[in-house]
């Protein structure tokens, strides 16, 4: 009777664990069916984009569609290039690692080539360093002479790629380039600017010879940050004279005066002058002026040009006003040549602009 009772009391227990495994079965079933279709259908997407042709995706994005943008080529070809690249002259040390008997140095000839041993003349002209040591090691592997080269250059004279400075700067010539330099940079290694220099400097990039760019400096470079513009490898910079007018003779300070921007007349040069002396032969003045045909003269009559009885007269680039003294009862050619000696003498003075 209690082996009955104890078998009918158990049998429903062992029913619902027969029930539970095989629910835990099914899922399990269910589970791993779930992950294997869901595999081959992400295989199949995969398969189905490696598919397509290339240039076509299967999803364009719209938004970064630019159709009417410019190739990246032509941006590159009109953009100033800031990178040292090997020329004429340039002094080359040249190595391949793991073979030391190939190191050698080598100077570019003319023609834009560099000797170099076993392959011969390798021109390397207007490249980057990068790219001649790629164009070198591309030379060695194909000629069979060193499997999987490593080639090393470096360069000890940069004789093409400074920047050449001209005009009215101490020491005009040939600036190294080397990293970011600009035009402040060249203009203090050349010495800083001379007392005739003008105010407009005009800067001519490699890149660019066609187009030449034009900086306006102030009285004091340093006030205007701005014009202190980037200057690249193989630029040409030109320091543009100023327009200068010579006042000399009998006046309080004679001077020449910096006219970079817009013109003088005479009673303007006399008045920066300091204006004339008690001795003065205000109506015996004249202006020299040097011509294709020689020099000129121009007499001037500054008193009746104080009394408003005639017109004041502008005065042109390297100018000479002579002022004589009143002692004087005329102005013979000695007087010409004293005048013209006098101007090479005195001080530059820059006109103060509005």
């Amino acid at each position: 009777m209690h082996s009955v009772l104890n078998s009918n009391f158990h049998s429903p227990v062992k029913f619902e664990m027969i029930i539970l495994r095989s629910n835990v079965r099914g899922t399990l079933r269910f589970a791993l069916t779930f992950f294997l279709v869901t595999a081959a259908l992400a295989g199949r997407v995969i398969a189905q984009e490696q598919a397509s042709p290339p240039g076509e995706p299967s999803q364009p994005d719209r938004k970064t569609s630019q159709p009417n943008s410019p190739p990246a080529t032509a941006e590159k070809d009109n953009a100033l290039d800031s990178s040292l690249r090997i020329g004429e002259g340039d002094l080359l040390e040249f190595n391949v690692y793991n073979v030391p008997e190939l190191s050698t140095k080598t100077r570019i000839g003319s023609s834009g080539d560099a000797y170099l041993p076993l392959i011969d003349y390798v021109h390397v002209a207007g490249l980057t360093v990068e790219e001649a040591q790629a164009v070198i090691e591309k030379r060695l592997s194909d000629g069979g002479f060193v499997k999987d080269p490593h080639v090393t250059l470096f360069v000890d004279q940069f004789a093409s790629q400074g920047v050449s400075l001209l005009g009215e700067v101490s020491r005009p010539g040939v600036y190294p380039a080397l990293g970011q330099q600009r035009l402040f940079d060249v203009i203090s290694a050349a010495g800083g600017l001379t007392d005739k220099a003008g105010r407009s400097v005009t800067i001519t990039h490699r890149n660019l010879p066609d187009k030449p760019a034009v900086v306006e400096l102030a009285p004091h470079i340093a006030d205007n940050p701005d014009s202190n513009v980037q200057v690249y490898p193989g630029d040409t910079v030109i320091v543009r004279k100023a327009d200068i007018v010579y006042v000399v003779g009998d006046v309080a300070r004679p001077s020449g005066f910096l006219m970079d921007r817009g013109g003088l007349t005479v009673l303007q040069a006399v008045a920066l002058a300091g204006g004339t002396t008690q001795t003065s032969k205000l109506n015996g003045a004249k202006i020299i002026r040097k011509t294709n045909g020689g020099v000129s003269e121009t007499p001037i009559e500054i008193k009746r040009i104080l009394d408003a009885k005639a017109p004041d007269v502008a005065m042109r680039a390297d100018d000479i006003l002579f002022v004589p003294s009143s002692a004087r009862k005329a102005i013979g050619r000695r007087s010409i040549d004293t005048a013209i000696q006098m101007a090479t003498a005195v001080s530059i003075i820059a006109v103060p602009r509005p």
